[in-house]
């Protein structure tokens, strides 16, 4: 995919529009361009002179590169994007606006996007060759794999790209030689013409010599390669679970717009884990100590920004998705798991006195439905025989705990038992759920962190957005100014609540504060959404030159219409009222620290 990508992007004749999530496609334009006699530009849609770079580009064959494009282009780009040129004598001319200028045929035109499912209108479709630049899970297991080796072993991954560098140059040195050779046959017509050339006699045996030495070459490296690979080979299944997680947190999207993280944040976070995690000698044990504690990071990452409701569909979907890696849940199964039995069938005269007929009809369609599979043929005859064995399940209190009976108890998986649980007591799945989560993971992975406000800032910076994820009811602004007196910021804070006509203070305080080291807090993002392409502006403007101290915090209910760039490049928290009398009070001991248990006047009694 990425080689036909590749190869339509410099042969279409229309500029090509790339569907960039991941940034993957931004690099490769720009490592492409870097080498041009024309350093190649990258541009964003906000940036004023954009039509005047791109004139300038155009006169003198210069590369371009516009990123973060929305789903509507500029109409001042139509002239570029239908390559209206003219010829004009011996060159070409193309008009922009009111100004006809010369057209340099070197001049190239790259767009990105970040939205990672755009709509774009037929009339844009017709203009563009449109390019999904969006990463495999493949593609991205051996961009780990590398990324890894680098951290671990970086005179390892050097000797591995050394070699693909040297075979890739030999390999251009012997389509040279052969293109020489060709050269010399195909301009001597006769062949008393090849035997008299010297310079082709020369060649030929210069030729021979080289590509000896040339092949001597590569097959040394050959085998150093492979001895490479073979070290490389035995810490991939790191890659693996890497690729099988990013894909698990991307898909959590879908369930909430707001649930939007980057590769780029993403790769940063494995970084701090192969440098936090316990070193070892051995590959299988480093292996299983970096996917465990990776995989426990990643889930408190993520979690401090997904809402309560949300926190055990992210855990149950991380395991699952760990578990499919390793082929140890059924496809078929996970199917019927979620989607239940489909079509008509004949139902059977109820045996129980435990269901009445509605129930009975519902019952018997999931297990009818369950001996279609494999793991549960014959349950369907041993349910009807054995009925009153299933009733002690039906009527406890804890049915996610009862044993099946029979065989069947020792014939299923602990996965397979949620299967019929979910057919006989759907109301204990929550509970099944989380003693599946504990047995395949523990016990962290069903006690998310509570809120941390101080966690969540030592993961920013100047150029990275605070964003609080709103719920009905609450309000965060109460943390946000304890926070700024504990970090000595209470009088360098400024707070405005957006809306109607409050886009120019906001732009002007966003100055100030990035100027002066300030924090600025704008609320409520969600009521002004017209305003959102201009924040998204902001944070992209956001670079080293900006004050180390300044922040920028966030607030917003869920929205659609939120920038995906600026979420992606964001530090995310949810602010909820904790559920239950636990997660109560553990929100409450994290909220005291030393200064407050001392200034009692009997902290010992107090502690």
């Amino acid at each position: 995919l990425s080689v036909e990508n590749g190869i339509i992007m410099f042969k279409s004749r229309r500029w090509p529009l790339m569907i960039d999530p991941q940034t993957q496609a931004k690099k490769f334009v720009k490592n492409l361009g870097k080498d041009q006699p024309q350093p190649i530009q990258s541009f964003k849609p906000s940036e004023s002179k954009l039509l005047r770079n791109i004139e300038i580009a155009i006169q003198h064959g210069g590369w371009i590169l516009l990123e973060d494009v929305g789903e509507e282009l500029d109409p001042a780009l139509e002239p570029v994007l239908l390559q209206q040129k003219v010829k004009t004598g011996n060159s070409y001319t193309i008009k922009i606006g009111d100004k006809t200028i010369d057209y340099n045929d070197d001049f190239k035109f790259f767009m990105t996007t970040t939205l990672p499912n755009p709509h774009y209108s037929p009339e844009t479709s017709v203009k563009v060759a449109i390019l999904n630049f969006a990463i495999t899970p493949k593609g991205l297991e051996e961009q780990m794999l590398n990324q890894f080796i680098q951290l671990e072993m970086p005179a390892l991954q050097e000797k591995k790209d050394q070699i693909v560098e040297d075979n890739a140059l030999a390999s251009k040195q012997l389509r040279d030689i052969e293109d020489k050779i060709l050269h010399g046959l195909t301009k001597n017509e006769q062949i008393s013409q090849i035997l008299e050339d010297d310079e082709l006699i020369v060649t030929l045996e210069a030729s021979r010599k080289t590509s000896a030495e040339i092949g001597q070459r590569m097959k040394e490296s050959e085998i150093t390669e492979k001895e490479i690979d073979e070290k490389r080979e035995s810490l991939r299944d790191v890659a693996y679970r890497a690729s099988l997680l990013f894909f698990c947190v991307t898909d959590m999207s879908t369930i909430d717009p707001m649930y939007q993280n980057s590769l780029q944040w993403f790769q940063a976070l494995f970084q701090n884990a192969v440098a936090g995690s316990q070193q070892s000698e051995d590959p299988v044990e480093r292996t299983q100590i970096l996917n465990d504690f990776f995989t426990l990071a990643l889930y408190e990452n993520v979690c401090r920004g997904l809402f309560e409701e949300h926190k055990l569909l992210f855990s149950f979907l991380l395991i699952v998705k760990i578990l499919f890696g390793g082929n140890l849940i059924d496809p078929a199964e996970w199917r019927y798991f979620l989607a239940g039995p489909s079509g008509e069938i004949d139902i059977v005269p109820n045996p129980t006195d435990w269901l009445d007929e509605l129930e009975w009809v519902e019952t018997y369609k999931q297990i009818n439905g369950m001996s279609e599979l494999p793991a549960f043929k014959g349950i369907d005859e041993y349910f009807i025989e054995y009925h009153k064995r299933f009733k002690k399940i039906f009527d406890s209190a804890d049915a996610h705990e009862e044993p099946l009976p029979g065989e069947w108890n020792e014939k299923l998986n602990s996965f397979q038992k949620m299967i019929v649980l979910k057919c006989i007591r759907p109301d204990k799945m929550v509970n099944a759920i989380q003693n599946f989560i504990v047995e395949k993971a523990g016990h962290k992975f069903i006690e998310p962190p509570t809120f941390d406000i101080s966690k969540s800032y030592r993961d920013s910076s100047s150029k990275m957005p605070l964003i609080f994820i709103l719920s009905s009811g609450t309000d965060p602004v109460a943390d946000f100014n304890k926070f700024a007196e504990e970090r000595d910021m209470g009088d360098r804070k400024n707070t405005i609540s957006l809306g109607q006509g409050m886009a120019k203070r906001a732009e002007n305080m966003i100055r100030d504060a990035k100027i002066n080291g300030k924090w600025c807090l704008l609320a409520n993002c969600h009521l002004s959404i017209s305003w959102m392409p201009a924040l998204a502006r902001e944070v992209q403007q956001l670079d080293d030159e900006v004050h180390p101290d300044f922040r920028m915090w966030l607030t917003s209910m869920p929205t659609p219409k939120f920038p995906v760039s600026t979420l992606q490049n964001s530090v995310k928290m949810t602010l909820e009222p904790p559920r239950g009398l636990r997660a109560n009070l553990r929100r409450s001991y994290t909220a005291l620290d030393d200064r407050e248990l001392n200034s009692c006047s009997k902290p010992v009694e107090f502690k």
